[in-house]
């Protein structure tokens, strides 16, 4: 197993929720005078998305090259054509991704911003009020969607920025012979001198050479684990490797939690709850969080290691579609992420293997034949990959 380029002179800093995020967010792009990209899945219409596609027209009307790439399916067909009319009459240039599928079933999962290649915000939080739900349903929550970025500074964010230029010029026409160098200036080692002290990695996830990055980078995490590891995911249907992993790590005496939305989607949840029995019977703790929506992507292990980013813990995530978390190796970074962790569980609900037992059989037996729809779903998906 490849082992993960972590670099140091690093600076990040940890922004919860959008009420963090969307501040710092739109102080940047006030401030940008070069060059904005961003990349999202979802770019919504609610005010604090308004909010930001003025704010970047706002950079483009006084001489900012702003590039935007919104999702087809996350953003939908109609919101996406409504957009990019909006900014092309704004200056700004937009492209959607994989409209019509038209480049296989993948999606552009992404959440990423590099402003002036002087800093960048990457996460899980889309362009989408935190207060409405994100499935559609315009649902309004009593509490902000549970959710994490970063920002990033020093020498990692020349490989954030190349990352995100790369995919704005793949998604318009280029030539093989420039598709191939592309490839070769993003295998590159940037070297960026920085009296930064963090370490850290771009860690993404895509079809071609980065096929199975995240997952590695987790695995690898799980199994260096010595003490406890917290993992936080809206959704969890991962594969074989990944549960295994929790599993091995708790047998040696790890406390391993996993932080679960629920109450989203009832077949999600069914999916879910399928791994239930193994996991609790091996040790790994499960705390379901419900006190709003949990959209966090997020990790600590040893009070060390820490990842931030857009990959759920699914067949799609791990799989198909193409993601962006950043790792982190500083104490500091670790401690702080843990005690937001630590609130989670707080606020959750833990899972006892007892009660579980008690679920009626049609009940169990819904949530395996639900498992097994996904997994034939997911294998077809990613040809064999999802195991």
């Amino acid at each position: 197993m490849r082992k993960l380029n972590l670099i140091p002179g690093n600076a990040l800093r940890l922004l919860h929720c959008g009420s963090d995020y969307f501040a710092c967010l739109l102080a940047e792009i006030a401030q940008a005078h070069s060059e904005i990209y961003l990349e999202t899945y979802i770019f919504s219409d609610d005010a604090v998305a308004l909010q930001v596609r003025d704010a970047l027209i706002a950079a483009a009307t006084r001489g900012v090259q702003v590039r935007v790439i919104i999702d087809w399916v996350g953003s939908g067909d109609t919101r996406s054509e409504l957009l990019q009319r909006e900014f092309a009459e704004g200056g700004v240039e937009c492209r959607s991704f994989n409209p019509w599928f038209k480049r296989g079933l993948a999606r552009t999962h992404r959440k990423i911003v590099v402003i002036d290649q002087r800093i960048a915000l990457l996460g899980g939080i889309n362009i989408i009020d935190d207060y409405v739900a994100d499935d559609g349903s315009g649902l309004i929550l009593a509490f902000p969607r549970w959710d994490f970025a970063v920002t990033v500074q020093g020498a990692l964010l020349p490989h954030i920025h190349l990352e995100v230029e790369a995919q704005w010029l793949r998604l318009g026409k280029l030539a093989l012979t420039t598709r191939v160098k592309l490839i070769r200036e993003l295998r590159k080692q940037l070297v960026v001198k920085s009296h930064q002290p963090m370490l850290a990695a771009l860690v993404v996830r895509d079809n071609l050479r980065n096929r199975s990055t995240i997952q590695r980078a987790y695995l690898q995490a799980l199994g260096m684990a010595r003490k406890r590891a917290i993992l936080a995911n809206p959704y969890f249907a991962p594969g074989r490797k990944l549960r295994n992993a929790l599993i091995s790590a708790a047998a040696r005496g790890v406390d391993v939690t996993l932080i679960i939305g629920v109450g989203q989607f009832a077949l999600q949840d069914a999916i879910t709850h399928s791994f239930y029995p193994k996991l609790l019977q091996h040790g790994v703790k499960i705390v379901e969080y419900r006190k709003t929506q949990l959209h966090a992507k997020v990790a600590v292990i040893d009070d060390e290691w820490a990842t931030v980013g857009s990959s759920n813990f699914d067949g799609l995530s791990l799989f198909v579609n193409q993601e962006a978390n950043v790792v982190i190796r500083d104490h500091g970074f670790a401690r702080d992420l843990s005690l937001h962790l630590e609130q989670g569980i707080a606020d959750g609900v833990a899972v006892a293997a007892a009660d579980y037992a008690n679920h009626p059989w049609y009940r169990r037996l819904w949530y395996g034949t639900a498992y097994l729809i996904y997994r034939g779903l997911m294998r077809i998906a990613t040809l064999g990959g999802y195991t």
